[in-house]
């Protein structure tokens, strides 16, 4: 329950922030402001499957908390960015386009709908592809050895429950 209460307040977060910007540097620094801060859940989220009773458990809601914030920055990035320049894309964004692009390139799917046109959006979605590949990869291992932790610190390897 936790972890859906998580992507729904996300959502809604990403929805009513006002996605306002001056230039698209402030909204690249504020992805990069926005990505620090993800980093640092993560380490405190791997502190808490390592400690918890139940890390598969703990595991699950952290990712569902984590990527989805991670795509909700690229998203509400790619809305200032539209908006700041109706060129910057091949079609103005709405925060629902924006959303729905970033899925597709997390999603590795590129339908080619919409596509960046200008230079510094294809460098936020060149970015945007990096980190994709950086949190499948790394940010997966180290919630799956964070899960090994766990059931090792508990004594029930493959049960996910405490030792009794």
């Amino acid at each position: 329950m936790r972890a859906a209460g998580s992507i729904v307040a996300l959502i809604v977060i990403y929805y009513l922030l006002p996605l306002g910007s001056s230039s698209t540097g402030a909204a690249v620094a504020m992805l990069v402001v926005g990505l620090a801060v993800l980093v640092g859940l993560i380490a405190l989220q791997v502190r808490a499957i390592v400690s918890s009773p139940f890390p598969v458990l703990r595991a699950v809601e952290a990712l569902a908390t984590s990527v989805p914030l991670f795509l909700l920055l690229f998203s509400g990035t790619y809305t200032v960015m539209s908006r700041l320049s109706s060129v910057a894309f091949s079609e103005p964004l709405t925060r629902t386009d924006a959303l729905y692009f970033t899925v597709t390139v997390f999603a590795t799917v590129g339908f080619g709908d919409i596509t960046a046109k200008t230079e510094a959006a294809r460098l936020v979605v060149t970015g945007q592809m990096i980190a994709d590949l950086v949190v499948l990869g790394l940010g997966v291992k180290v919630i799956v050895g964070a899960v090994g932790r766990g059931r090792q610190r508990r004594g029930g390897a493959g049960t996910g429950r405490p030792r009794e």
